[in-house]
This record gives structure tokens, C-alpha cells and sequence, in this order.
């Protein structure tokens, strides 16, 4: 798995910029991005695999960038239980909880976005350990055992 699309935004209501390098800070967040210095809610994370599914549900594309979450992985499952943990690069991220489509997706993508998404919205992570990280980096998720 690795990262195709990287969106920061530096406010809740402001479109997300797309990027092809961040820096994440442990401890912090993405920088640059409305939810650095959040406690828990560092760093969202979706599949594009997943948002093809939600797109041919809903009729139409769904742009990774318009669903506010900030990285974008090529395919498979992103890891929800609370704990669990992936690297990209030197960055070591901590699932802290599955995250749920935001109703507003209806007035930003299309009616219906929101339903089409359910299950699809990705995961939020916390950032433990701090580093660049790129469009095309690999994603390494750990088998569980």
C-alpha cells in the first residue's frame, strides 16, 4: 500500500490544498493542517480503493480531497482498532478510532456522499514519532498475529 494523495487544510471551513510532502510532528499533527496541536486527532487516513466502491454507489468520482482526509492510500484495509499501529517512512502512527463520514459531504461532493462513504471513511491516527512524508511513500502495516 502507499500514499497517492496528501490534503491539508488549515481550517475547518477552508478547501484542502493538495500537497506532494508533509511534515508530520509526534505529538502534534500535519503541518500546516487545522488539526495540529489536536490532542488525539492528528493525522486522517483513507483508501482510494474504498472511495472508488463509495463513487460507483453514489453515480459519480469522489475526489480524495473533498473528503478532507488527509492522506490517501492506493488499496486495502486501513487498520481500525484502537492501538494498532503502521508506519510510512520514519513516521509511526497509532490508530485512535475509526473515522465517520461528515454529514457536510452531501453539500460538498453530491447528495447521498455522506451514505456512500459509510463504512469508507478512513481512520484517525496519532502521530508517535515525527518525519517527512511523501506522495509515493509505502505504507507498512504490520500482519496482525
Amino acid at each position: 500500500m502507499q500514499i497517492v494523495a496528501i490534503h491539508i487544510a488549515p481550517g475547518r471551513k477552508v478547501p484542502t490544498r493538495s500537497v506532494q510532502e508533509v511534515r508530520a510532528e509526534a505529538g502534534k499533527g500535519l503541518v500546516g493542517d487545522r488539526y495540529h496541536g489536536a490532542k488525539h486527532r492528528h493525522v486522517t487516513i483513507q483508501s482510494r480503493e474504498l472511495l472508488d466502491h463509495a463513487a460507483a454507489d453514489l453515480g459519480r468520482d469522489v475526489d480524495s480531497g473533498a473528503t478532507r482526509r488527509n492522506l490517501t492510500v492506493d488499496a486495502g484495509p486501513l487498520p481500525t482498532k484502537p492501538g494498532a499501529r503502521i508506519r510510512i517512512g520514519d513516521v509511526e502512527l497509532e490508530v485512535v478510532r475509526i473515522a465517520a463520514p461528515c454529514r457536510l459531504l452531501d453539500d460538498w461532493i453530491a447528495p447521498g456522499a455522506a451514505r456512500a462513504m459509510h463504512n469508507r471513511g478512513g481512520t484517525v491516527f496519532r502521530l508517535l514519532t515525527s518525519g517527512p512524508i511523501r506522495v509515493g511513500d509505502e505504507v507498512e502495516v504490520p500482519v496482525a498475529g
